[in-house]
């Protein structure tokens, strides 16, 4: 069995990378806007523009010459996928023509990428013969104009690089399980994978908290650009790996700051990814910078992720760095400011290097075991009323409501259905109550749980 294919899209800023990513995709993972430097990270997906499987991976803008900044980091990035990829993909800008950067990439590909084909982009309603023409200077073969925003030549472009992987589909084996993908190549639903179910983990916080350095450690590898500037990570990064036999997807994030900071087009995009991410996730990691102090912003964070109903657990990063006199306040400000979470458990750790990430990944299965728990309805009934036994629903005026029986109605998070009479009448304080008393019965920690009330028909009320 042979794996996939890789072909990697590379260019300097601003050329389509990521619009070409999302066609052969048949996704909208990466980040589109016409404002150069969009993409840094390296993203992956699973093509699906032919009949053939391959991955394709999106690179930010090439900048081989740069010597300071955060360019250094995008074009280690790019060069690192230029060493996984089976095929090299140079996407240039016809509408500019060929410039000097240009040339500074095709130079680097030459000598480190296996094979690479000229993509000539931006080319509708021009004479594409003509606008290819310059290129044929970076001497690596023909260039093929393209439009990946229209999907003009985009098909024969990938039916190019991928000729030299003949075979029918069923010979070609995916080794990585991208997390995202639903679908075989044909349009078909996947099958269902033997073994662990995936965990879809995002980490999520405010700017410069540490989430890229988390992922890398986790990875064992600079997988992610992790720069000491807030707003590094502009889109959401899922990657997969393995940790003791369990498959996870990470989903790196970009930072969310108050609403009304927020305003930059690029920084309204990437929070839309981010909580498209949150919705999508199974367990939230909520990073938070133990140098700074616990804002509302983290607490909005964490009322967001409480209202998503998503398993989360608390990571209190660079802990290391906290003096002894100074981490009882930040205990204190966590138990202060946190006090709606006290069902999720807390680590302090180091993300960079490595001190306490093992017991966050433990949570992270416990939190999601808690999450997708079958709960019976004998047992969540006969709960419900020892509960009741205990403390009985407050009396409103001469009704007093009666909880007949509970069901579960849902997981991630979990959700018990009470049915009964007069339940509309029953309190918060009540509701808290049960949800505690659920909670501790059925060791659902690190999950919220949410409670429903559903009131019988009366025969009685039309007569």
């Amino acid at each position: 069995m042979r794996r996939l294919p890789v072909v990697a899209l590379v260019g300097r800023p601003n050329v389509g990378k990521s619009t070409l990513f999302n066609r052969v995709t048949r996704s909208r993972a990466a980040l589109v806007a016409d404002i150069p430097g969009l993409t840094r990270d390296r993203q992956y997906g699973r093509g699906r523009a032919l009949e053939k499987p391959f991955i394709v991976i999106d690179t930010g803008g090439f900048e081989p010459v740069v010597k300071t900044g955060i360019l250094v980091e995008m074009a280690r990035q790019a060069r690192q996928a230029v060493l996984e990829a089976d095929v090299v993909i140079f996407v240039v800008d016809g509408r500019d023509g060929l410039t000097g950067r240009d040339m500074e990439i095709a130079v680097e590909l030459r000598r480190n990428a296996r094979r690479t084909i000229i993509a000539v982009n931006k080319t509708e309603g021009m004479p594409r013969a003509q606008v290819a023409a310059e290129f044929h200077e970076l001497g690596l073969g023909d260039p093929l104009a393209i439009s990946s925003a229209h999907g003009d030549g985009v098909r024969d472009l990938f039916e190019i690089a991928l000729e030299e992987f003949p075979g029918p589909v069923e010979e070609i084996v995916d080794e990585a399980d991208f997390g995202d993908e639903s679908a075989t190549p044909d349009g078909a639903p996947a099958p269902e994978p033997e073994g662990p179910r995936r965990i879809r983990v995002a980490v999520v916080g405010r700017p410069n908290s540490g989430k890229s350095t988390l992922i890398n450690t986790l990875l064992g590898e600079e997988r992610l650009i992790a720069f000491d500037q807030p707003g590094t990570t502009r889109d959401a990064v899922a990657i997969d790996f393995e940790r003791a036999g369990r498959p996870y997807t990470l989903v790196d994030t970009a930072g969310l700051r108050r609403r009304g900071k927020v305003i930059e087009t690029i920084e309204k995009f990437s929070v839309i990814k981010t909580l498209q991410a949150i919705e999508d996730s199974n367990v939230c990691v909520l990073m938070i910078d133990a140098l700074q102090d616990i804002s509302e912003q983290d607490a909005s964070i964490a009322g967001y992720l409480l209202e998503a109903g998503r398993a989360l657990v608390i990571a209190v990063n660079k802990w290391d760095s906290i003096a002894a006199g100074g981490r009882d306040r930040i205990k204190t400000e966590l138990q202060r400011k946190f006090h709606f979470l006290l069902f999720a458990k807390v680590h302090y750790i180091s993300a960079r290097r490595g001190t306490g990430v093992g017991s966050l990944m433990r949570s992270v299965d416990a939190a999601y075991a808690a999450a997708m728990r079958d709960l019976r309805t004998p047992e969540l009934t006969r709960s419900m009323i020892e509960a009741v036994e205990r403390q009985a629903p407050p009396r409103r005026g001469p009704i007093r409501p009666k909880l007949r029986y509970a069901h579960q109605g849902g997981r991630n998070p979990p959700v018990v259905v009470i049915h009964g009479s007069a339940l509309d009448a029953v309190p918060p304080s009540y509701r808290r109550y049960l949800e505690g008393w659920f909670r501790e019965r059925f060791a659902l920690e690190g999950t919220p749980l949410r409670i429903e009330f559903r009131v019988g028909r009366n025969p009685y009320a039309e007569r």
